[in-house]
């Protein structure tokens, strides 16, 4: 019976980090509404850090448009400071078309609504702290 004992206890101390991990995250839903058409697919990146933002995703998801909307849940992510960037890759040609000064070509849109002045948002303008679920409304410029 000790034995027994010893094993269920080692199973249990075991498992808790796992449980743990499963449930200490928080989800973001980012919806995209009054899309200019359904055609292509809308991309939305979620960045974890300013020396990040717009560079390397911490997250990342392609979703259809539906009746001019998009939605696209991110699940289990921990605690912090965040931002969304999306785009609208009209032409299904898997990037974002700028003309020949680098000027998007394809509607795109940052969590707060933020916007450059003669360049891309900035990292402050577009964060936000991510301590429960939370949904963001993004409008496409």
């Amino acid at each position: 019976m000790n034995v027994l004992t010893r094993i269920i206890v080692i199973l249990v101390i075991s498992l808790l980090p796992i449980l743990s991990n499963s449930q200490s995250g928080y989800s973001i839903t980012v919806k995209v509404e009054d899309v200019d058409n359904n055609e292509g697919k809308m991309f939305i990146a979620l960045y974890k850090s300013e020396a990040d933002f717009l560079e390397t995703t911490y997250k990342g998801a392609k979703t259809n448009i539906e009746n001019n909307t998009s939605e696209f849940t991110f699940k289990d992510i921990p605690e912090g400071i965040y931002a969304v960037s999306i785009f609208h890759d009209e032409n299904d040609n898997g990037k974002m078309d700028t003309n020949f000064v680098g000027i998007p070509k394809e509607a795109y849109g940052c969590s707060n609504n933020a916007s450059g002045f003669m360049g891309p948002p900035k990292w402050k303008d577009a964060k936000f702290e991510l301590n429960e679920n939370k949904s963001i409304t993004i409008t496409l410029k």
